[in-house]
């Protein structure tokens, strides 16, 4: 407990610098604790969340985000990004991640000059170090910050910190873009996009609260939990006639579990190695 309390001391003293700030803000945990922390340290009439609606993510996450910030009593700013309008993105290319978080930080720094705000803050931890992130190359390029990381939080400490504000989000099961469910150099299409986004809202509803439905061409390739893999083969006949009926010709299941940035496992170490950071 002593270390989340110096870790707290250090994520307060990281707002001493700004008298206001503009909060990226997806409705996950980490970004929660971000605005948290602002508005703690700010005042809730200096500082602003800004959260995107686009074509990849769902309007049940835009709309709950927006349900949050506004609960949190954060300015609240809303903005669309069409993601698919840039070619890296549409055929989802190693790279794509970068030219997403290039939009949008470009994006938050125009409402950020618009607003007369000190700074973009994003939800960034101490894991994302760790992983292939080429969205750190892109706040880094645009002068974005990550208070999470400047206090050394890693997954564990925001859930507890989340846990001891009384965060309603606190044991909230993350979430990414819907990009993440397509092969490396494979066209995001609109339609594809619908299959995916309706196949893991009805996995969601029976009660699969951390799912992904990859998208293989005409198959679908679903992870769950290895400790619920037998409760989803026992459903098998319902979830294969509903997943055919949104537009999957063959449903599959990944015996190797659930696993963040699966799609990851296809890129060459020199593709890993060019937005390490």
């Amino acid at each position: 407990m002593d270390i989340l309390m110096n870790k707290e001391q250090l994520l307060n003293s990281f707002f001493s610098e700004y008298d206001n700030a503009l909060v990226a803000f997806s409705g996950g945990i980490d970004s929660t604790v971000v605005l948290k922390a602002a508005i703690n340290n700010l005042g809730k009439e200096n500082v602003t969340a800004v959260i995107v609606n686009s074509e990849l993510f769902t309007v049940e996450e835009f709309d709950k985000a927006v349900d949050l910030a506004n609960s949190m009593h954060a300015n609240v700013v809303t903005t669309n990004i069409n993601y698919l309008s840039n070619e890296h993105i549409r055929m989802n290319r190693s790279d794509s991640w970068y030219y997403a978080k290039k939009m949008f930080y470009i994006e938050a720094n125009r409402i950020k000059a618009k607003l007369n705000l000190n700074v973009v803050l994003d939800g960034m931890i101490m894991d994302d170090l760790d992983d292939y992130r080429p969205g750190m190359v892109a706040k880094n390029e645009e002068g974005c910050l990550s208070p999470l990381q400047a206090a050394e939080m890693y997954k564990d400490d925001v859930r507890d910190y989340a846990k001891s504000n009384n965060l309603l989000n606190w044991n909230k099961v993350p979430s990414c873009s819907i990009s993440s469910r397509f092969p490396y150099n494979s066209e995001i299409t609109q339609d594809a996009i619908e299959k995916v986004m309706n196949s893991e809202r009805l996995l969601r509803n029976m009660g699969f609260a951390t799912v992904r439905v990859r998208i293989h061409g005409d198959i679908a390739r679903i992870e769950v939990n290895s400790d619920q893999m037998a409760e989803l083969i026992s459903n098998a006949k319902d979830v294969n006639k509903k997943l055919k009926q949104f537009g999957f010709k063959y449903v599959t299941v990944d015996l190797g579990g659930f696993v963040s940035g699966h799609m990851n496992e296809e890129l060459s170490e020199k593709q890993l190695n060019k937005f390490k950071a």
